[in-house]
């Protein structure tokens, strides 16, 4: 069967920068994985996401851009484009042997409740600007059909756990700005769930309180204390009581009790809460995995790997020790859905977004 060679780009949550991989595969079980680079978004370029951020919490159209969030639309877009441009000249890629683009562009308002999911960036414009087909809104199809609209990755852990020779059961672990799992065992559909904030919270309040875009390493968590009345506030949210699949806003927790305490004690206590949220989630599988596969930016946060093996069932491992790609996952993971999307396979199913049936995703736009 042949292969498309296709080129997956990734914002996520935590608004860092365009990750951009490129993979060869059938959009099933074949999947050979190449290179991978990331370009980070500037200050100015970061700080316009949060404006957006802040207007997009009154939406209650998906399609209307007003004030800012047009503005930002249109420099994710360009953004984006340029990453494809600079990574093509990097790696020797030519453009002529890339068959697909898949485009997920930068979340800014997530309800699935409300049957409202929005990713800003004009999938069509990028199509023109890199002369190139591209997919672009994978989640709307999901949300509209009555689903979570997320996780989208779970089928491609399946493909590269099947690549790798893994039956299970594991769970692979994306900590991004919101945390998700799947769990997977042998032939079975994926079981997926966001399990709770991952960086974002702690990424929110480190820019704040210190202008930064980070807890580098987990320094600062290190050095604080854990305020145990805070964390049991924010677990006691209805988001934990809700039996998956499920997803979560970045903007769903109220932190009165986190800003109050002092920045060390308050990120050590963010960082206990997403390790928590974590391995809460795992009560909701049927089974006990033999290993959790950790990728996402998290899994550089060395208070976060720590307070996580405090807490999960079983042994931990880093995705880039299996020769994945820990921070270029989600990347190749939009490449693949965007080689689903050509070959009409469905990327949602009701044991990972809670969708009725097996669900298509991503409109194409040629170029």
């Amino acid at each position: 069967m042949s292969l498309f060679r296709a080129l997956g780009l990734m914002s996520g949550t935590s608004m860092d920068g365009v990750d951009v991989a490129v993979i060869d595969t059938d959009g099933e079980t074949k999947v050979e994985r190449g290179a991978m680079r990331s370009f980070a978004y500037g200050p100015e370029d970061r700080a316009l996401l949060r404006e957006a951020l802040a207007v997009a919490r009154t939406l209650d159209d998906r399609n209307a851009r007003p004030g800012l969030l047009a503005k930002a639309e249109s420099m994710v877009t360009a953004r984006h484009a340029a990453a494809v441009e600079d990574f093509l000249d990097a790696e020797d890629i030519s453009r002529e042997t890339i068959d697909v683009v898949g485009f997920h562009g930068q979340t800014v308002v997530h309800r699935p409740g409300d049957r409202l999911t929005v990713q800003i960036g004009d999938g069509t414009a990028l199509a023109r600007a890199l002369n190139l087909p591209v997919v672009h809104d994978f989640r709307a199809a999901d949300v509209a059909a009555g689903g979570q609209g997320a996780p989208l990755v779970p089928i491609y852990h399946k493909a590269l756990t099947y690549t790798a020779g893994l039956t299970g059961p594991v769970v692979v672990l994306n900590i991004g700005g919101v945390a998700n799992l799947t769990f997977l065992h042998g032939d079975e559909d994926p079981i997926a769930f966001d399990t709770g904030p991952g960086n974002a919270l702690i990424d929110d309040l480190m820019h704040r309180r210190q202008g930064v875009a980070m807890d580098e390493g987990g320094v600062t968590a290190s050095k604080g204390r854990i305020d145990h009345l805070a964390l049991a506030d924010l677990l006691g949210h209805a988001f934990f009581r809700a039996p998956p699949p499920k997803s979560l806003d970045r903007n769903a927790f109220s932190l009165d009790r986190i800003e109050a305490l002092p920045l060390e004690d308050a990120v050590a206590t963010l960082t206990a809460f997403t390790a928590q949220s974590i391995a809460n989630g795992f009560e909701h599988l049927p089974h006990v995995p033999k290993l959790v596969i950790l990728a996402g930016g998290g899994a550089h946060n060395l208070t976060l790997r720590w307070e996580l093996m405090q807490r999960l069932p079983c042994g931990v491992v880093l995705a880039d020790t299996l020769g994945w790609s820990g921070d270029g996952m989600e990347a190749q993971a939009f490449a693949y859905l965007a080689a689903r999307r050509l070959k009409n396979l469905p990327i949602t199913f009701p044991t990972t977004t809670g969708v009725k049936t097996p669900m298509q995703g991503g409109r194409l736009a040629a170029f």
